[in-house]
């Protein structure tokens, strides 16, 4: 019998948007160390083909989608279940930050983390979710959120409030969709290096990126401790977790 913390993915397709890159990629891999097949979602095919090219078990599949075509997402989805099988599970893990002091704020800039961040996912989730998409015997949806969405940072209104957005739909979702045995959750990382956090980072003064790395008790973390966590919480084996964020950052909101 195996071990009850043993986590297996085998004969199940899980959808992974933002794998051409960063925590999408680590994801991806982990995943498929587990033996899932992936569904590697996202608009760069080149660069999904370099996470392809780096996952263990076979069998896996490259969607081009632009997220920001919220009709583009639905039909797709339910285009490929058709011709590939069900689907098993769903993680979101696109997503974009734009910082900005509240003056300098404008609606494009809000909408555009609004679409990735936030409503890509729901869309997504609602594809996935369909009864003709998802396995008959239920299924397991996790979005990835940040630690900004329980805590303020300056600069950051328009991501806290996506990533806010994120946590709340998610619960609502989890209740509506829990005489399914479709689970959903979030996943709350602290600051991870990714060439995204990078970039951010690098608008900062460097007093101002120092400050965020030594708010990390345990410093800063990898694409990989988020990875495993998310390979935890999408498992089948963990059938009785819905419903809730698990935040993974250090220690950086225990303080």
């Amino acid at each position: 019998m195996p071990h009850p913390l043993f986590v297996d993915f085998q004969g199940r397709k899980i959808l992974v948007s933002g794998a051409s890159s960063g925590l999408g990629r680590a994801i991806c891999v982990e995943l498929s160390r587990r033996g899932a097949e992936l569904i590697l979602l996202g608009r760069n095919q080149d660069q999904l083909k370099i996470t392809e090219d780096r996952l263990e078990s076979a069998g896996h599949h490259i969607l081009c989608v632009d997220l920001t075509s919220h009709s583009e997402i639905y039909e797709k989805v339910k285009d490929f279940s058709r011709l590939n099988g069900r689907i098993y599970g769903l993680c979101h893990s696109a997503g974009v930050v734009e910082t900005r002091p509240m003056n300098a704020i404008r609606v494009e800039g809000l909408r555009h983390m609004l679409d990735i961040n936030f409503l890509a996912g729901l869309e997504l989730a609602r594809a996935v979710s369909r009864r003709d998409v998802m396995e008959e015997n239920g299924g397991s949806i996790l979005l990835i959120s940040s630690v900004y969405g329980h805590v303020g940072m300056p600069g950051q209104i328009g991501y806290c409030g996506s990533k806010g957005a994120v946590i709340s739909a998610a619960r609502a979702m989890a209740i509506e969709l829990a005489r399914r045995k479709i689970r959903v959750n979030t996943l709350s990382p602290g600051l991870v290096r990714t060439t995204m956090t990078d970039e951010a980072l690098s608008r900062l003064s460097q007093e101002q990126g120092k400050k965020i790395e030594e708010a990390h008790p345990l410093g800063i973390g990898t694409p990989e401790d988020v990875a495993r966590a998310a390979t935890f919480m999408l498992a089948p084996q963990n059938a009785w977790i819905t419903g809730s964020d698990l935040v993974i950052d250090g220690g950086f909101i225990a303080q």
